[in-house]
C-alpha cells in the first residue's frame, strides 16, 4: 500500500503517468439508429478525423459539471484532471499519491495536515491560484449546505477546520486522526474562492489543460487547451464530446472514423481490435433498502441472493471476462477478503426463504421496483430483465424501471426518492481511491451517503476500521465485509467488471482502472 503520511516534493511540471433466462439473452443489439456527425476520414476506418480536435463518445450526457460532484462517474469522466484539477492526485496504476496543486503534504498527528501549494497556478478566468481558493474548494464541497455528492461519498456528515497560513500554504484539521486524508482531498477538484457556496453551478472554471468552451445541450460538449495551463501543453487544441446509449453506436464510431475514443464498450459491440480492455474498478451489485417489505426480512434478501445466477451472467452476457463477485471491493483495494466466498445459486433455496418469511406474515407479494440506469454499462438492461425473471422464479414481484441518469440519482443518493413498492437500486460502484473506507463509510454506514440501512454493530466496525492503519486496517474492513454478508444482506453482490474502451488507430492512450470514472485527456496524444 503507499504510504501516504511521507512528505512529497514536486519536481517541476510533474505530472503523473498512464500505463498501463433465462440466460439464453437474446442476440447482440442490432446496429440501428447510428445516425452520427459526418466523418472527416480519408485513411480509412477508425483511422481518425481532425488533427487538432480529440472526439470522445460517452454512455450518457453528463448531468452536471459541477466540480462537486466529479465523483459521479457521468460527471468525473469529463471534470477531472482535464477541466478541473484536485489538490493531490492518485496514480490509477500504482495507487501512489502525486503533487498536483499541492506540491506537499505532511502531518505529524494524522489529525492536523498541512499543505504547500503550487505557484504560478491561474484559473481559466485569468485569476490566481492560492490558498484562498484551496479553502473554498474544501469547505464548498464538505462544509457548506450544499450537498455535494462527495460529502457523503468521501467525508461523511464530518466537518473539516481549513485555514490559510499564507497564500503558499495551508493547513486542514479533521476532527479525528485521518490516516487517509491526503487521499481523500484527492476527490476534490479546487474552484475559484468567488464560487458560490449556496448554489451549485453547471459548468465550471478549473485550472486543467482544457476550459470548458461551450456546452450544447443535448449534443455535445466542446472544451479548448487553455493557453495559460501551468502544465505540459495538451496534445489537442480542442477536444468535443458527443453521446450515444448504444454501444454498438460508439463502437461503429469509432471503426468509421468519427470519433477517437468510445467509453463503456464490449466485444459484442463489434469494435474488433479497435477494442482496448482495461482492468476496471467497478463493481455491479443490487442494492436493498429494508423500510417496507418484503426486504424487511432478512430472509427475502438472502433469497434474493440465492436467486441470482451470477456464474451464468458473466459467462452468457459478458463473455467470461468479468468475475463474480463476493464484497463491492475488487481484488487491489485495501480491505478486499480473498477469503469471502460468492453466494452460491441455489434457486430452490431462494424459494424455501420466501416461503417461509410468507408463512410467518411477511407480505413476500408486495411490489419491488427495481431501479437500473439507461446505457451505464455494456447489457445493463439485459442484465435488469435476467435478474428481474430469476427473482419472478423465487415468488418474488419485481417491477423494472430503467431510469435516465437524472432519474436514478434521486434514488441513488440520500434523501432517496419514494416509491410506490420496495426498492432496489442496480448500482456500479468504482472505488477508484483503492481504500474501502471510500465503499463502506457511503455504502453501509447506518447514515452513508449511498445506505438503505445499517446496524449499530456494522457502524462500530466501520469506524473500527477507519481508524485502523497498516495490516490492522486490512483485517478490519474485511470483518465488516463478512459482517455485511451475514447479519446485514443489504447487497446482493452480481461481478466485478472488466471495462473496454474504443481506440481509433489515429491516437495513443493506455486505459487505466480509473479510465472510466476519470478519462484524463492531456494523456491523449496523436499515434505515431
Amino acid at each position: 500500500m503507499f504510504d501516504m503520511r511521507k512528505t512529497l516534493t514536486d519536481p517541476a511540471r510533474r505530472r503523473p503517468f498512464a500505463t498501463l433466462a433465462v440466460l439464453a439473452v437474446g442476440s447482440s443489439l442490432a446496429m440501428t439508429g447510428c445516425a452520427v456527425a459526418n466523418s472527416n476520414d480519408a485513411g480509412g476506418a477508425g483511422s481518425g478525423a481532425a488533427s487538432d480536435t480529440l472526439r470522445v463518445v460517452l454512455q450518457q450526457e453528463p448531468p452536471t459539471l459541477e466540480p462537486c460532484e466529479a465523483n459521479l462517474t457521468s460527471t468525473g469522466v469529463v471534470d477531472r484532471s482535464t477541466i478541473t484539477e484536485p489538490l493531490i492526485e492518485r496514480d490509477p496504476t500504482s495507487g501512489e499519491l502525486q503533487p498536483k496543486l499541492a506540491t506537499e503534504w505532511s502531518s505529524d498527528d494524522d489529525t492536523t495536515w498541512t499543505l504547500k501549494l503550487r505557484t504560478g497556478v491561474t484559473f481559466h478566468d485569468g485569476s490566481t491560484f492560492d490558498a484562498t481558493d484551496a479553502k473554498t474548494t474544501i469547505d464548498r464541497a464538505v462544509n457548506s449546505k450544499l450537498a455535494c455528492n462527495v460529502e457523503g461519498y468521501v467525508f461523511g456528515d464530518e466537518d473539516l477546520k481549513v485555514k490559510v497560513i499564507d497564500p503558499e500554504t495551508l493547513q486542514v484539521t479533521a476532527p479525528k486522526a485521518d490516516p487517509i486524508l491526503p487521499l481523500r482531498l484527492s476527490f476534490l477538484e479546487v474552484v475559484p474562492s468567488e464560487t458560490s457556496s449556496t448554489k451549485k453551478v453547471r459548468e465550471p472554471i478549473g485550472t486543467g489543460p482544457y476550459k470548458l468552451e461551450k456546452w450544447d445541450a443535448g449534443q455535445k460538449i466542446t472544451l479548448a487547451a487553455y493557453d495559460g495551463y501551468w502544465g505540459d501543453k495538451p496534445a489537442y487544441a480542442k477536444a468535443q464530446y458527443e453521446w450515444r446509449s448504444e454501444g454498438s453506436v460508439r463502437a461503429a464510431m469509432i471503426t468509421a472514423g468519427e470519433a477517437d475514443i468510445a467509453t463503456g464498450l464490449s466485444p459484442e459491440d463489434n469494435i474488433g481490435d479497435l477494442g482496448v480492455p482495461y482492468p476496471n474498478n467497478e463493481t455491479v451489485a443490487l442494492r436493498m433498502h429494508n423500510n417496507k417489505a418484503p426486504f424487511t426480512d432478512i430472509r427475502v434478501r438472502q433469497a434474493v441472493n440465492y436467486a441470482i445466477d451470477k456464474d451464468s451472467i458473466v459467462k452468457n452476457l459478458y463473455g467470461g471476462r468479468d468475475k463474480v463477485a463476493s464484497q463491492l471491493v475488487p481484488e487491489g483495494v485495501v480491505g478486499h477478503s480473498d477469503s469471502l466466498e460468492a453466494w452460491p445459486y441455489d434457486p430452490e433455496k431462494a424459494k424455501q426463504l420466501v416461503a417461509e418469511a410468507k408463512a410467518d406474515g411477511t407480505d413476500t407479494s408486495a411490489p419491488i421496483d427495481m431501479i437500473v440506469r439507461t446505457a451505464q454499462f455494456p447489457k445493463i438492461e439485459e442484465l435488469g430483465q435476467v435478474i428481474q425473471e430469476q427473482l419472478t422464479q423465487a415468488g418474488l414481484k419485481v417491477n423494472l424501471k430503467m431510469l435516465e441518469t437524472s432519474q436514478q440519482l434521486t434514488y441513488q443518493v440520500r434523501p432517496f426518492a419514494k416509491t410506490s413498492g420496495d426498492l432496489m437500486l442496480m448500482v456500479q460502484h468504482g472505488n477508484q481511491a483503492g481504500d474501502a473506507a471510500f465503499t463502506v463509510d457511503q455504502y453501509m454506514l447506518s447514515n452513508g451517503a449511498q445506505s438503505a440501512f445499517g446496524t449499530p454493530e456494522l457502524d462500530a466496525l466501520i469506524k473500527k476500521a477507519d481508524a485502523a492503519t497498516g495490516e490492522d486496517r486490512q483485517q478490519a474492513f474485511e470483518k465488516v465485509f463478512a459482517y455485511q454478508n451475514e447479519h446485514v444482506v443489504q447487497f446482493a453482490h452480481i461481478a466485478h467488471q472488466t471495462g473496454m474502451i474504443g481506440k481509433s488507430k489515429a491516437v495513443d492512450y493506455t486505459p487505466n482502472s480509473s479510465t472510466g470514472d476519470e478519462l484524463r485527456l492531456a494523456e491523449v496524444t496523436p499515434a505515431k
